[in-house]
């Protein structure tokens, strides 16, 4: 899972967007399959890339904490630290 970016915030909201240049939301060029510019909403597009940040931190937060229970749940198991460092999990 990667951190969304803007040029992804532009592919969610404009599903014919093909080719994406820029990286300030102000600067985009922004063309579809048949080299057709699209005019994008300022505001469309960074109210995305918030929405897109936020999923994916609630992602990640939810992903840290199920892997702290899945910890806990092999430590009352009676599992090591070193056992369960041995299945990729840091205990």
């Amino acid at each position: 899972m990667i951190n969304p970016t803007l040029h992804d915030a532009v592919r969610a909201s404009y599903s014919n967007a093909v080719t994406i240049v820029g990286n300030e939301v102000n600067d985009l060029i922004v063309v579809d399959a048949d080299g057709n510019a699209i005019t994008i909403d300022q505001s469309v597009v960074t109210a995305k890339l918030a929405t897109l940040q936020t999923e994916y931190a609630e992602k990640q937060q939810a992903q840290t904490i199920a892997k702290a229970s899945a910890i806990a749940k092999l430590t009352a198991l009676g599992l090591s630290a070193e056992e369960i460092s041995a299945i990729g999990a840091q205990a």
